[in-house]
Parts: C-alpha cells; sequence; structure tokens
C-alpha cells in the first residue's frame, strides 16, 4: 500500500455546510494491458445529499471557460469510459458514453460484494483498512478509512464502511490515488457536460444497444466520411493528417482505425469488453 499511495497534503473536513464533497482522484491507467506505460489523468467524485457524480477533471475545466466566455466552443471527449452518476448509497449507476457521432446513458447495477481485511496502515493523519472484491471481471485491492464517513470511491466503488483513498486492480492496469478534497457551499450543476456533452443531451439506450452502436462504428469508423464520395470517387477529406483520393485509400485507414480499436479494448470492466470480429 505504501509503495503505491501518494496523497499530496490531504486534509479532509467534512463540513455540514457543505453542499457538495469533492474528491479528486489520479487515475493512472493502460489503454493497452500489455502497456508498460500508463496514461494519467485526475477524475472527480462530487458527493452531495441526493447524488454522486464521477467523472474527468477535463470536462468540468472545460465547462468552466465556456460559462466564462459565454460560449461552446470548448468541448472534451471522455476517454475513460468512466462517467456515471447514481443515487446517494445505492449501487444504481447511469452511465454516460461517447459513441460514434452521439452521447448516450445507460443504466447498470454494480453491487460490489466487499470482503474486509484486518490489515491496516497509515496514512498521514488516517488509518486505512484494506478490502478486496471481484467486479468487472477483475480482482480489485481497495484501502478505504472509517475516519470519513462515506461509503463511496471513484467510479462505481462504493459500499465499503468509509471513503476509499486508494483501489487498484491486481494486475495493475488501473489504479486510482486519493490526491485532493474540497467542500464546496453549492450543488454543482453538471447539466452541460455530463447529462449532456456540450449541447448533445445523452441518449438513454440498453445494453444491447450499445454493443450493436460500437459495432457499427468498428466495422465502419470513417461511415461519415465515405458519404462524401462522389460518384467519380473523388474525395476532398483528411484522415489522421493524410490526404483521402480513393476508395481503397479510404478502406486502409478503416483497417488501421479497426486495429488500434482491437489494440486498445482495454475497459475497467473487462467482462464488458466488445469481442470483435477479425
Amino acid at each position: 500500500m505504501k509503495k503505491t499511495l501518494h496523497l499530496f497534503c490531504l486534509l479532509i473536513i467534512i463540513s455540514l455546510n457543505s453542499q457538495t464533497h469533492r474528491f479528486i482522484y489520479e487515475l493512472q491507467w493502460k489503454m493497452d494491458s500489455t502497456d508498460t506505460d500508463y496514461q494519467k489523468c485526475n477524475m472527480i467524485l462530487d458527493i452531495n445529499s441526493k447524488e454522486v457524480k464521477f467523472y474527468g477533471r477535463n470536462l468540468l475545466v472545460a465547462d468552466s471557460l465556456n460559462k466564462k466566455f459565454g460560449n461552446m466552443d470548448n468541448r472534451h471527449i471522455d476517454m475513460t469510459g468512466q462517467v456515471v452518476k447514481r443515487k446517494t448509497n445505492t449501487a444504481e449507476n447511469e452511465n454516460f458514453a461517447n459513441i460514434k457521432f452521439g452521447y448516450y446513458s445507460f443504466k447498470t447495477t454494480d453491487k460490489i460484494n466487499w470482503n474486509i481485511s484486518g490489515e491496516t496502515g497509515q496514512v498521514q493523519q488516517y488509518t486505512l483498512q484494506k478490502a478486496t472484491a471481484t467486479f468487472g471481471g477483475r480482482n480489485w485491492v481497495a484501502w478505504f478509512s472509517r475516519e470519513v464517513p462515506f461509503n463511496e470511491g471513484p467510479f462505481k466503488f462504493s459500499g465499503l464502511p468509509g471513503l476509499i483513498f486508494e483501489i487498484y486492480d491486481t494486475k495493475k492496469n488501473f489504479i486510482y490515488n486519493l490526491i485532493k478534497s474540497k467542500e464546496l457551499p453549492d450543488t454543482i450543476h453538471t447539466e452541460d457536460f455530463l447529462e449532456s456533452n456540450f449541447g448533445n443531451k445523452a441518449i438513454p439506450i440498453t445494453e444491447k444497444q450499445r454493443q450493436k452502436l460500437l459495432t457499427e462504428f468498428f466495422n465502419d469508423p470513417f461511415s461519415f466520411e465515405r458519404t462524401n464520395f462522389t460518384k467519380n470517387d473523388a474525395l476532398n477529406i483528411n484522415i489522421n493528417g493524410m490526404q483521402i483520393s480513393t476508395v481503397d485509400e479510404l478502406n486502409a485507414q478503416v483497417k488501421n482505425m479497426q486495429a488500434v480499436i482491437k489494440k486498445y479494448n482495454n475497459p475497467v470492466e473487462i467482462d464488458k469488453a466488445m469481442h470483435y470480429k477479425n
């Protein structure tokens, strides 16, 4: 635990006057399970009396800039696949995702059965306790503190008798570390970047529809560009810095993109990973 947990001057003060308790986690993850390097970003866990929300800090930054300058020019597409919200003290999650050219939401029930260990550790002034669970096809190790009275944690990890400070899967594909906390006087409104993605309101879908959309995107990730062909196959489009002028060139880009999609098919819930055909 001491080797992986890095807290930066963390001081958690629980205010009864606070409308939103905000906890910021550093997420390290491998887009490809065979990678040796990690992608890194900060994720936000907002807890109020009614709801819990988890989303990337970059979404909040883009929304703040839009509100500051009175426009919608700043946009961000989440790449972690970990934007969720739920009612407080429940395991019923609403998931949000960008798929193809749309923004969608779908509901899941994600109750986690924890095994709480007697093993403890100390980080700054906090006593942490170890817990383990199997979730999403991965085995997880969590360190939580009973001294912080929220049974929440990053992403869908909730249900422990205290806030999760650190959690990682045993193969270290995903590592979450709590690095900051804030008490905010207002309920944070996320309608413009969570329930909607900068003007695109989330369309409710089922799990079957989600899989269908992902399959369609994989089968032809440049379907929009393909519609720009004229009868003589002349194109005026650019993909990844390459000018495309023939169907064969477009098809080659499709093959390249399909290889990328298959390579980086490593979601946190690996049991829900798509199984794309060659």
